[in-house]
């Protein structure tokens, strides 16, 4: 206690010595950590908040979704609303299928942005603000708005009028995957000027003394981007890719359009409710289900959707961390 006395003895005198200066400033810093506290617990809640009523809602019984003593806890605990869910939406099926396209498509925009900039931060050539002004526009525009343009395209697929030269008649690409993969190598995916643009800013600060070295010991421009900026660009690659995979996990948009005929996790959900109803009424149990049911299961299609990009994340998040460090950083 003496200890404890002898500190708060020395605080006073130095808080004397600064005209009450360090007694403010010490009460001013206590506050502001309280503050800072309540206000990041309060942001923590308001995004945690939802998925654990949802949590709760997919463990319990249709009963208890009436129960109005019931809040969080279920008092019928039951994993039923999970093999149901999996049931309709065809969980296995929709859960690999969405994985080999979320990759493949994934893979295809990240290495098309890479390449794009890479040039735009270190060549020069014509037009090159235009050019760099339409990659912004990418990243400003809604997708929706060049909708019926990206449909008409892909049904009847014609490129310089090659196709219907050859066999008489366009191609139709759409229920198929071939039109993503050419809009992401295009650029032209979902959130591409976004990864084009913090790319380039990465090589952007990258030292010229780098390439300018390797050009002295008789790499040409390919082996130096390969051998030398690529590696260097981890960070940021890791960052646009783990984005274009979690973005193209969840997509609604593209996935309607152009794979239709393939079972994804995001078509499935949206569909499920009307899937319930169906399932419902096939079994002559009701006209439909009621809305806290559907909701329930609805909620419960949402978690089997995200939890594997929970477990993704639990296992990258060391990586992701220091990618976002390391190109925050650099940019």
């Amino acid at each position: 206690m003496s200890k404890k006395n002898g500190k708060w003895q020395a605080f006073m005198e130095r808080n004397r010595k600064s005209n009450g200066y360090l007694m403010r400033k010490t009460i001013f810093n206590i506050v502001y950590k309280i503050c800072r506290a309540i206000l990041i617990f309060g942001l923590c809640f308001l995004i945690v908040q939802p998925l654990l009523n949802k949590i709760s809602l997919s463990f319990m019984e249709e009963q208890d979704l009436y129960d109005s003593t019931i809040v969080s806890i279920p008092r019928h605990f039951t994993t039923s609303s999970y093999k149901l869910t999996s049931q309709l939406m065809d969980y296995w099926k929709a859960l690999g299928t969405t994985a080999y396209v979320s990759l493949l498509v994934s893979a295809f925009q990240v290495a098309a942005a890479t390449l794009v900039g890479y040039g735009f931060a270190r060549y020069k050539f014509p037009l090159k603000n235009f050019w760099f002004f339409m990659v912004i526009l990418v990243i400003i525009i809604p997708p929706q708005t060049i909708m019926a343009p990206l449909y008409l395209n892909f049904t009847y697929f014609d490129p310089l009028g090659i196709v219907s030269l050859i066999s008489g008649k366009p191609i139709n690409l759409l229920n198929t995957i071939l039109p993503y993969l050419l809009l992401c190598l295009g650029c032209m995916g979902l959130k591409s000027g976004l990864y084009i643009y913090l790319i380039r800013q990465f090589f952007r600060n990258v030292p010229k003394d780098i390439e300018e070295a390797a050009y002295v010991d008789g790499c040409g421009k390919f082996k130096t981007f390969y051998r030398i900026m690529l590696p260097d660009a981890k960070p940021i690659i890791t960052s646009c890719f783990l984005f274009a995979y979690v973005w193209q996990w969840t997509d609604k948009f593209y996935s309607q359009m152009f794979l239709r005929k393939y079972t994804l996790l995001s078509t499935q959900l949206s569909g499920l409710s009307g899937a319930l109803d169906a399932f419902i009424k096939n079994a002559g149990i009701a006209e439909k289900a009621t809305q806290a049911y559907s909701a329930a299961i609805v909620a419960t299609g949402t978690l089997m959707t995200i939890i594997p990009l929970l477990v993704i994340y639990v296992f990258a998040q060391k990586g992701f961390v220091e990618s976002l460090s390391q190109s925050g950083i650099k940019m």
